[in-house]
């Protein structure tokens, strides 16, 4: 239902097309939410909250665009949405088995592995993962990474 005047087909499909996306607009409101924890911010001015939502913004966009290329185009090499230093670093913390027989290489085989890192089971009844589990992959491989490059500057131990 709307308020919008509907004369045409065409005009009735736009309505559609656009209500369609709010699905979309609900999922990042929850991640910024839910994942970053925005509301938890205790900033005292506006300019600092700015800066912080700019910067989860692209953290947020980032976590729905590995979710959504992965489920629309799962053959895709991964190296179109993940760099190659985190893509080395799954390769060695998370086994290649139990990754719901995704190809070598694949976009899917990677956001499995980033999303078995957040908790995802990766089972064969499970559905793919969602935006949760790779915010949590997302937050613990940035952990990791920031490990191994202390580890390898001889700044720790």
């Amino acid at each position: 239902m709307t308020d919008f005047a509907v004369d045409r087909f065409e005009q009735a499909c736009e309505k559609i097309t656009l209500y369609a996306l709010r699905w979309k607009i609900e999922v990042f409101h929850k991640i910024l939410k839910s994942g970053c924890r925005a509301e938890d911010a205790k900033l005292r001015t506006a300019d600092r909250l700015a800066n912080l939502l700019a910067l989860f913004c692209i953290v947020n966009l980032r976590v729905l665009w590995l979710t959504m290329m992965a489920r629309t185009a799962p053959e895709a090499p991964a190296t179109i949405a993940m760099m190659t230093a985190e893509i080395s670093i799954l390769d060695r913390v998370v086994s290649n088995t139990g990754n719901r027989g995704a190809p070598l290489g694949s976009l899917k085989l990677y956001l499995i592995k980033l999303a078995r890192l957040g908790g995802y089971l990766a089972k064969v009844s499970d559905p793919p993962p969602g935006n949760t589990v790779v915010w949590r992959g997302l937050r613990r491989l940035a952990d990791i990474q920031l490990g191994a490059e202390i580890n390898t500057a001889g700044r720790c131990g």
